[in-house]
């Protein structure tokens, strides 16, 4: 339903103002002499009134209406046609991703790693109006992109994120601290980590359930996917006769994973195919927009421009009219 609004409804007081000024303009005209004056009016008695006279107030009426215009203006008129849904509070959501070379397995179509940049991406898509980061980590770990609600930027920065941009390994705590270091100063109503990795931990200085308990001091939530089949995953391993994709067992800490879900007050899940991996996602996106209060609001359009330039255009009217038809003679 279109609404009409005002951001200073309170400047349509000044309306006030033209009370005064029209009653002095009619005390004016009562009181008025002409500047040229003659003995008797009696010979002019009988002459037709033209539509000049009729019109000799015109100027002033221009006047009060386009003091009544500006006053609008100020008023800053605003329409609003839509009302959404919105979160008082957003999420503040950092992906720590695995991008260790073990990541490149063809468990998941069409492999993990793809697989996972895909539903993430679709996730980040529908979190409008979160702000969300993103960490990756093999045997070392950095932050990809800040916290930022320019989803274009996440989004982007995840298409490029590929294996063999740091040293191989993995080191999941490394991955969770860096991540609680982007969500510890946060003051959003929820503070979320999701956190995937297809391996054990093996590298890095600290350790997964030390990272954990870093968490849990902040208030920071974390949420452990493990991604990989049951058993073995085909993975391609260069040969000298090229590439060729051999079987390789899929080991995933899970033990750990859960601790560390379970310490922080999140859960652990495991992703064995594409399907899964997206109906992971799917229920921490309904667990995280369960917790926040929801209000409706409405997006505003700025609509002063009209009745500005109708006092602009009544403006040059005025002019028009008082050096042509209704001139006065000195």
């Amino acid at each position: 339903m279109f609404r009409y609004t005002y951001a200073h409804p309170e400047l349509f007081y000044l309306l006030l103002a033209l009370i005064p000024m029209i009653a002095w303009y009619v005390f004016k005209e009562k009181r008025f002499s002409a500047s040229l004056q003659i003995s008797t009016l009696k010979g002019f008695g009988a002459a037709p009134k033209t539509w000049k006279f009729y019109l000799r107030h015109l100027l002033f009426a221009i006047r009060v209406l386009v003091i009544a215009l500006l006053i609008t203006v100020l008023a800053r008129p605003q329409s609003s046609e839509s009302w959404e849904n919105t979160s008082t509070e957003g999420i503040d959501i950092v992906m720590s991703i695995d991008v260790s070379t073990s990541m490149l397995a063809r468990d998941l179509k069409p492999d993990r790693l793809e697989a996972a940049k895909a539903v993430a991406t679709k996730f980040i898509a529908g979190r409008p109006y979160d702000r969300i980061g993103l960490v990756v980590f093999s045997g070392e770990s950095f932050t990809q992109c800040p916290l930022t609600t320019d989803h274009s930027v996440v989004t982007n920065l995840l298409q490029e994120t590929e294996t063999g941009i740091l040293e191989d390994g993995t080191a999941i705590g490394n991955g969770l601290a860096t991540a609680v270091n982007r969500l510890k100063e946060s003051d959003a109503i929820s503070r979320v980590i999701i956190l995937l990795t297809d391996g054990e931990n093996n590298r890095g200085e600290i350790p997964p359930l030390t990272a954990a308990e870093i968490a849990k001091t902040f208030g920071i939530r974390v949420y452990t996917i493990g991604v990989g089949t049951i058993g073995t995953a085909p993975y391609p391993v260069p040969t000298p006769f090229g590439i060729q994709v051999q079987d390789v067992p899929v080991k995933i800490d899970e033990e750990s994973l859960q601790s560390i879900a379970d310490i922080t007050g999140g859960k652990y899940f495991r992703a064995t195919n594409n399907e899964k991996l997206k109906s992971i996602y799917d229920e921490i996106d309904k667990l995280e927009k369960s917790k926040l209060d929801v209000e409706q609001f409405s997006k505003k359009q700025e609509e002063y421009q009209p009745f500005a330039f109708a006092a602009l255009l009544l403006i040059i009217v005025a002019i028009l009219l008082k050096v042509s038809v209704l001139r006065n003679i000195p």
